[in-house]
């Protein structure tokens, strides 16, 4: 207990932490008092060598990880418990939304999905001009990042295109801000080459949006839907995420002798051993946690059926760089065809596996396969199917290298390229290019574009401002910049190569 007490003492006189910032790290450490969810030997003996993660979801599952609300359900129904009448106008509406945001959990205690933001204002806006509804959506966004302060919480636009998802790109562009994280749900049918562009000119501006593959996510789903959140997750819109457990693919790759013996009985094993981890905490959530009773699931703002589990993995590139090493092979991963293809070959068992095994409690009764963003601390292991950082081919190369392995994680992958400022001067190129990306496969475009102060750590942003003054005096207003600030001196983030988009139209590329 000693050791506890001076745990729970450094939080609390840390001069860095507000008072919330306190009271979340409090709760943690309480929560993780707690016994783990019953788990085998084999599979305490991975977590503990860092083959699976569980990243951090606490001892005791009482909430899922994500949670993806239908804020539509809300804004007809208005809400009971909240004694929140069904709203008229359009600030009753922004402020029915405000305080329903403020009660749905995560893993991060704030919301990480506050809405298709324009279909849910968008019934609202008759009468309202375009100088209004700009002016309201600054004030929300404001309202957003000072409040919720967190770069996972995440808000979607589109496929249509519409003034609200024009006004979006526009405040956002202007505020320049880490919150809400945003993503455009592009369909070349329904979005228009409009939307695309003036998407891609933001990103230009501020690092954002995420440009989705509306299509392509759209067939991973059922008729209700899906939303992007947290980071660039695809979870059931009304549902979401109950778990999320990743294998670090490097790690079990150390443990094989060849690539046979990786695929025959290294990989096999440790994703058995990943399944046995999901089932333990969903079955803790789902059977005792109790979170099945609150109003968000009485009022049916998600199903209980609806939540998924996500099997995460990361460090393929490691984990093929080291399997080409022990066969004796040069290549490397994202510069080498042999090395794609036997990443592309892993991607696929990945797949075939995740396909075919049941887990109980899960949507559809499968979990889904996720390429996981990373984390602060994670060592020799690059977030997902990335390539790693320093070592990126030009725009083109990268896009293709990586293109095959979207098609398999229906529950998210991104890659961020990060292309140099020269762009400015020809922003045409960034659009070309992020067409050509979702043409040839990507289930999600994202780019950082190198001289500004908005910054992609995995996911979510950091400013290179706020990282700076936290290096000076140790705090920040926002969650998610003492993360960005440990990513940056640990995983190498800040030495990603600006590429220069030069190639665009090569082999065919975006005609």
């Amino acid at each position: 207990m000693p050791e506890t007490l001076e745990k729970l003492r450094s939080i609390v006189t840390d001069p860095g932490l507000s008072p919330a910032q306190k009271a979340r790290f409090l709760s943690l450490e309480a929560e993780n008092m707690l016994p783990y969810p019953k788990i085998d030997d084999a599979v305490a003996e991975a977590l503990a060598e860092g083959v699976l993660c569980d990243l951090a979801e606490g001892h005791a599952p009482y909430k899922p990880r994500y949670v993806v609300p239908d804020y539509a359900v809300l804004l007809k129904n208005g809400s009971a418990y909240l004694e929140l009448d069904p709203p008229e106008t359009l600030d009753e509406a922004i402020t029915c939304l405000m305080i329903a945001w403020h009660h749905v959990p995560s893993v991060t205690a704030m919301p990480v999905f506050i809405g298709h933001i324009d279909r849910l204002l968008l019934p609202f806006c008759e009468g309202v001009g375009d100088e209004d509804l700009r002016a309201k959506l600054r004030l929300l966004w404001r309202y957003i990042d000072r409040v919720l302060p967190d770069a996972f919480l995440h808000v979607n636009i589109g496929p249509e295109d519409n003034r609200v998802a024009r006004a979006v790109l526009d405040v956002d562009s202007e505020l320049k801000q880490i919150a809400p994280n945003l993503t455009l749900l592009y369909d070349p049918e329904t979005s228009g080459e409009a939307l695309l562009r003036r998407a891609t000119d933001a990103i230009i501006t501020c690092s954002k949006p995420h440009v989705a593959n509306h299509p392509l996510h759209t067939a991973a789903f059922d008729a209700r839907g899906y939303a992007i959140v947290s980071c660039y997750n695809a979870l059931p819109l009304a549902g979401g995420a109950a778990t999320l457990v990743r294998l670090n693919l490097h790690e079990a790759a150390k443990r094989a002798t060849d690539t046979a013996d990786f695929a025959d009985n290294v990989l096999p094993r440790y994703m058995d051993l990943q399944f046995r981890l999901i089932e333990a905490r969903m079955g803790h959530l789902f059977e005792h946690s109790g979170f099945f009773e609150n109003f968000i699931v009485t009022e049916g703002w998600v199903d209980r059926d609806r939540f998924t589990a996500m099997f995460g993995i990361y460090g393929m590139a490691e984990a093929v760089n080291h399997l080409q090493d022990l066969e004796g092979r040069a290549g490397r991963y994202g510069l080498d065809a042999e090395a794609n293809a036997l990443g592309l070959g892993i991607t696929r068992a990945l797949a075939d596996r995740v396909e075919a095994t049941p887990v109980e409690h899960a949507w559809r009764g499968q979990a889904m396969l996720h390429a996981q963003a990373g984390i602060s601390t994670d060592i020799d292991a690059t977030p997902g199917v990335r390539i790693p950082y320093g070592s990126e081919p030009d725009p083109v190369t990268h896009v293709m290298a990586l293109a095959p392995h979207h098609l398999h994680y229906p529950s998210g992958v991104s890659e961020i390229l990060t292309i140099d400022e020269t762009v400015k001067a020809n922003p045409r190129a960034l659009f070309t290019l992020a067409k050509g990306a979702l043409a040839s496969g990507f289930r999600d475009f994202t780019a950082n574009v190198a001289g500004g102060d908005l910054v992609r750590v995995t996911g979510y942003m950091i400013r290179l401002s706020d990282l700076e003054k936290f290096r000076q005096d140790g705090g920040s207003r926002t969650n998610t910049t003492a993360l960005g600030a440990e990513a940056a001196e640990l995983t190498r983030i800040l030495e990603r190569k600006p590429r220069v988009i030069g190639h665009e139209f090569a082999h065919g590329y975006g005609q």
